[in-house]
């Protein structure tokens, strides 16, 4: 596929690419703390593609050096419009470092996952950069590390309150969400000759103002969120102005946020409506040669990129509204689905790749099986304030109808070239798992979870039931653990019945708000009576904007205002850990001793 392509079938991303397209200038240009793949898996793709589209000159500048004369920040001269900058696909903290502070060794979007391509807070860091070389050019802040910080929030890794990234990135508008219909209307304002100070009613951005009292009579209904000074003094005042935040984030309609800082105002507009079909099919059809750019060719391959380069985003958005995940925060709880042309012309494109053997390596999304399910009734979910429509239980006004999914598993099985089509995308079970007889034959559950088990598995099915505590599952927003035996019940039924041999591996978190010690041990009594060494467990890190880290800082769960135990010492999330990894002989003894005091038969 890669001889297909010239140079100028990417983004340009040097001066000699500029010129090559015949460009004495260019109209915006894209700094992202990723290597450019031109891939709909990364932002920084997708946002120059869209604009692209739209007739406007789009450079990428990629992993700018931040530590020298700033020769990379000046390469591609002023852009006529603005400056796109993004931290890129990860916020640049969890990207850098561990759970418990440790400095990563490798960075998954950089080539060869060498690491040390970015800044720490990288958002900021660009902006600030480009705010003292230009001045009078705008900066508009995108990505998930904007989106997620636009309020007041906690940073874990200098455990503190940081106010707004537009306080301090000097920049002057934000994207917040997956951002094409705002960028969009942003870069056709500015090309009118708007200035950029005066944009400001456009949806799902954010921007700053000196507080001058006028905003609150301009006739906007907006809710106001305690000050960021008020929240460096008073957690439970941070505590209720998440609860503000989470609750409009997940409605279809839903009201302007300010909040003051310092003599300053943010002001957050609601969000665009969810995605139609035929939008997201139109940020997912443009021209991506779906590879990583040439320049890259000799430094090794992107982690990444190779986890993705065969696999199929079918839809966004997720309903599940997990405490500890930053989805519904970042592109909303309401999915957008694509249609099945749009996808299948992108598992064409995939097995015309030279490099595709015959494997489609996941076909999901951010939760695998939520395509096309929404609201039967839309006017209802316009009044819903439900973070999640699944937990406490599932909202009986959402269509949980599995059977579109279904066909498409096997249309693109039956594909010509396709050998098998892996789901590797993590899968919500508690849509199909503990369902009414009823409810299955409605919508082909157990049709699919055959069809899931005995053709789209790889050997191990991956879940994430997270822990088995009913205290902590109902702080994480997930469903008992009596459902995971449900889910391994079916699991091994079907396989005997198939003739395979294959293995459910379950994710848990360690250390999660509200599992105390007592907790985990139960955890690693009741998964070792199921015969697991458990494998895959993730250390709670505390990320902007998620429920789980606004009861970390504060200590309280900010809807009842009730304590909640966190373990916050390194001692404290050691000894959890060590409780998982049971049978490691370091551990053997200390675990034994714990379990004796605990009164815990292993």
């Amino acid at each position: 596929m890669l001889n297909r392509y010239s140079i100028k079938d990417w983004l340009p991303i040097t001066r000699k690419e500029i010129e090559l397209r015949g460009w004495e200038e260019v109209d915006i240009i894209i700094i992202s703390g990723d290597a450019y793949v031109d891939h709909p898996g990364f932002g920084q793709a997708v946002i120059g593609r869209v604009l692209e589209r739209e007739g406007y000159k789009v450079a990428i500048l990629p992993q700018p050096n931040w530590r020298d004369d700033l020769r990379d920040f000046k390469k591609l001269g002023k852009p006529r419009l603005f400056f796109g900058v993004s931290a890129g696909c990860m916020d640049s903290m969890v990207n850098h470092y561990t759970a418990n502070k440790r400095l990563r060794s490798d960075d998954a979007y950089t080539p060869a996952g060498e690491a040390g391509f970015r800044p720490d807070y990288a958002t900021v860091v660009y902006s600030q950069i480009l705010k003292k070389l230009y001045p009078d050019v705008p900066v508009v802040l995108g990505g998930i590390e904007a989106s997620l910080r636009r309020f007041t929030h906690y940073d874990y890794w200098s455990d503190s309150l940081k106010p707004t990234i537009l306080a301090e990135s000097n920049a002057d508008l934000l994207v917040y969400g997956m951002g094409e219909k705002a960028i969009v209307e942003i870069a056709s304002l500015l090309n009118k000759g708007f200035p950029v100070s005066k944009i400001t009613n456009v949806p799902q951005t954010a921007f700053m103002r000196i507080d001058d009292g006028k905003l609150r009579d301009e006739g906007t209904y907006f809710l106001e969120l305690a000050s960021h000074e008020i929240c460096l003094k008073d957690k439970i005042a941070y505590a209720k102005n998440f609860t503000i935040i989470e609750k409009e984030s997940n409605q279809l309609t839903s009201a302007a946020i300010i909040q003051k800082v310092g003599e300053k105002i943010v002001v957050v507009n609601p969000p665009y409506l969810p995605m139609t079909e035929t939008e997201i099919d139109a940020s997912f059809d443009l021209p991506y040669t779906r590879l990583p750019h040439p320049k890259y060719d000799k430094r090794g391959a992107i982690p990444a990129y190779e986890m993705i380069r065969h696999s199929v985003n079918i839809h966004r958005g997720c309903f599940g509204g997990c405490a500890f995940c930053t989805i519904s925060a970042h592109q909303g709880k309401f999915v957008s689905a694509r249609s099945e042309a749009s996808i299948m012309k992108e598992v064409k494109k995939i097995t015309e790749m030279t490099d595709f053997k015959g494997y489609i390596s996941d076909l999901g999304g951010p939760s695998a099986n939520m395509y096309r399910m929404k609201g039967e009734d839309v006017k209802s979910c316009g009044t819903c304030t439900r973070v999640s429509c699944i937990f406490p239980d599932i909202c009986r006004n959402l269509n949980t109808d599995h059977r579109p999914m279904t066909s498409l598993y096997r249309k693109i099985a039956a594909f010509p070239n396709v050998k098998k089509v892996f789901i590797g995308s993590g899968v919500r079970y508690d849509l199909f798992i503990g369902r009414s007889e009823k409810e299955n034959n409605a919508n082909g559950l157990n049709d699919y979870f055959r069809q899931l088990v005995t053709q789209h598995v790889s050997g191990r099915l991956k879940v994430a039931p997270e822990h088995t505590s009913d205290n902590v599952l109902k702080i994480m927003r997930k469903p008992s653990f009596q459902l995971f035996y449900d889910l391994k019940r079916r699991f091994d039924q079907i396989n005997r019945e198939s003739g395979l041999i294959q293995q459910i591996v379950p994710y848990f978190i360690s250390a999660h708000p509200g599992s105390t010690l007592e907790d985990i041990a139960h955890l690693a009594v009741e998964t070792k009576k199921l015969g697991y060494r458990l494998e895959q467990v993730q250390g709670f890190t505390p990320t902007p904007m998620t429920l789980a880290t606004e009861i970390y800082y504060t200590g309280i769960n900010p809807y009842t205002l009730k304590p909640v135990f966190v373990a916050r010492s390194v001692k404290d999330r050691q000894d959890q850990n060590r409780f998982f990894f049971w049978y490691k002989t370091e551990n053997t003894s200390w675990v034994r001793e714990k379990l004796k005091q605990l009164k815990l038969k292993f």
